[in-house]
């Protein structure tokens, strides 16, 4: 049985606004239209560093992409389409949310500059077997 003080210790309240940001673009390969750029604020990082929240903004542009890990999402602000291969477009705007799973691969379309919150769980790490 967890004790009250162990539970309490992996409470992690999110929602603050990360004070270090990443400034990044996508690979020149994946772009697709435009000059997309990135920052990305982690607001939580688990020990073991395969689980990460935080804040991604982006500017408009279009690249691929193409997950090995899972994503949570939701969008702050903005305006965004998301479009598997072989699939549908997905438009998103502020408050909207989803899951892409791993081996999700299409397009990334920022129509509006574009604020999300997110939480990464990213894969294990290869072991050599």
């Amino acid at each position: 049985m967890t004790d009250a003080i162990d539970a309490a210790m992996r409470l992690h309240l999110l929602g603050a606004e990360p004070t270090d940001w990443e400034e990044s673009a996508p690979p020149e390969d994946r772009v697709v239209e435009g000059a997309p750029t990135f920052r990305t604020g982690v607001t939580y990082e688990a020990p073991d560093g395969r689980l990460v929240a935080g804040v991604w903004e982006a500017t408009t542009g279009a690249w691929r992409v193409a997950y090995d890990e899972w994503e949570w999402c939701r969008l702050r602000s903005g305006r965004c389409v998301v479009t598997p291969d072989g699939g549908a477009p997905v438009p998103l705007g502020p408050g909207d949310a989803m899951v892409l799973e791993p081996g999700f691969a299409g397009v990334w379309t920022v129509i509006e500059d574009c604020s999300k919150d997110f939480v990464v769980l990213l894969p294990p790490p290869d072991d050599g077997a």
